[in-house]
């Protein structure tokens, strides 16, 4: 089946590629989730548009991406969230809550698509999360997490 990328997806491809994956992986996961499109005629002059929107936010190039990377590895981001006794939350912490307190630490806007949370973050403490800047670059930063008051 051939498929146009609409979002990243990990070892595959990239916004507005055009690959070739099995039925049932096309059909059953990618489709549904509207991580991709069918591809046809028809489909294929929305490559332009969907590589224009990737381009927009996408960063620039390599010295870029090792700029945003010095900058988010010497942030500390804190994030305050609901929590209970012994320091369980109260649901967990979501990729855009991060990248919101990223931006409010201070640091640059980032793709949440794009950030790597280590599993469920369902309980106070310190976590390293990583996010790819570049296809050859990705950092680590340090998100303390701490119950709010």
């Amino acid at each position: 089946m051939k498929i146009i990328l609409k979002q990243e997806v990990t070892g595959l491809g990239t916004p507005g590629d055009v690959v070739e994956v099995k039925d049932g992986y096309g059909r059953n996961y990618l489709l549904p989730q509207g991580f991709a499109i069918r591809w046809t005629k028809g489909a294929e002059k929305e490559i332009a548009v969907i590589k224009r929107a990737r381009s927009a936010r996408e960063i620039r190039d390599l010295g870029h991406a090792n700029e945003v990377k010095a900058q988010l590895e010497g942030l500390t981001v804190k994030l305050a969230v609901r929590a209970g006794e012994g320091g369980r939350l109260y649901g967990s912490v979501t990729p855009a809550e991060v990248v919101d307190a990223v931006q409010k630490a201070g640091g640059p806007a980032l793709d949440r698509r794009r950030l790597e949370l280590p599993g469920h973050v369902k309980s106070v403490g310190d976590y390293k999360v990583q996010i790819k800047l570049h296809p050859e670059v990705a950092a680590v930063f340090t998100l303390k997490v701490t119950a709010a008051k």
